[in-house]
This record gives C-alpha cells, structure tokens and sequence, in this order.
C-alpha cells in the first residue's frame, strides 16, 4: 500500500526536467542543485546516488509515456529484496537495497505500488509542449494536465484561437 507521501515524492522525482522556455531544465543534472532535493526527499544526496535517480526517472517517464515496456525497468532492481519481518502488528516487508540505490528503488516500486492500486491515474500531461506528470485523483479520473491553470488554461486558448481562425475561412 502506498500513501500521499510516496505519491507526491514520485510525481516531484518525474517532474525534475521540465520544459522552460522551449529547452529541458534537469533539475538533479547538476549535482550542486540535486543534492538538497535528494536530501529533502531522504536521500543521502551522493554523487552515486544522483545517478540512480536519473536513471529511475528517466525509465519511468518513457514507461509512462507508454514509449518503453515495463520489463525496462528490471534492471533498476537488480540485486533488491524484500523480506517479512514479524511484529506486534503483524507482518511487514523489509526492503533490501544498497543505500546509493534506495531513492531510485522506492521510486520503481511506487510506481508499480500505485500502477496496480490506482491504474491509469499517473500520466504525462495531455499539452504535447509539456513534459511534466499528475497523478489524477479527481472521482471521475478525467484530469488530463499537469495543472489547470498553465497548461489547461493554454490548451483550451489555443482550441479557441484555432476556432476562431477557422471560422472565417469556412465561411
């Protein structure tokens, strides 16, 4: 079961390279800039580490954008278990994962968590300029951007101005 927490982290680790002024701003590129976004998301903020989370997120974006198969992402996982600890609430899983790996794993392992638990609501936003992602908890899971009042708001301008232009010309 995955909670608000992890959904929230996965979606801000998806939404590190945003488009800005029609280029690509990869917000962990420089490791100056992503060590206090790892650190905050309770990574150790290492070098090694870094790199894991590019790779994650960058498997995760073409899996989501249905540009790879999921199986792509078995190597992100190499070496990864999960065993049962008991305890006075029952039993639990512990994840085994190198400590440099451990962000990028909880990252997949989200992924997967609320891929089966909530199908379909994680999506890249629907404005082709956009490369952001949402997870859609609206109750009729109809959300289709990032955020309503961006690209909703220029999606629909821009439906409006190709109206309005055609228009005359149908006349």
């Amino acid at each position: 079961m995955i909670d608000q927490a992890q959904e929230d982290t996965l979606l801000e680790l998806l939404n590190t390279a945003p488009m800005v002024r029609d280029a690509v701003q990869d917000e962990l590129a420089d490791p100056q800039t992503a060590r206090p976004w790892q650190q905050a998301h309770g990574g150790s903020g290492s070098e090694e580490e870094r790199r894991h989370l590019i790779a994650a997120r960058d498997a995760l974006q073409e899996v989501i954008r249905g540009r790879r198969e999921p199986a792509s992402l078995t190597a992100l996982l190499e070496g990864v278990s999960s065993r049962p600890t008991v305890g006075g609430d029952g039993i639990a899983w512990e994840l085994d994962a190198p400590a440099e790996r451990r962000a990028a794993v909880d990252a997949v392992l989200t992924w997967a968590a609320l891929r089966q638990a909530k199908p379909g609501r994680l999506r890249p936003c629907a404005n082709p300029d956009c490369r952001l992602f949402l997870v859609d908890r609206s109750k009729s899971n109809k959300a289709r951007w990032c955020s309503m009042a961006v690209c909703g708001n220029r999606m629909k301008a821009r439906r409006h101005y190709e109206r309005a232009h055609r228009a005359p010309a149908a006349r």
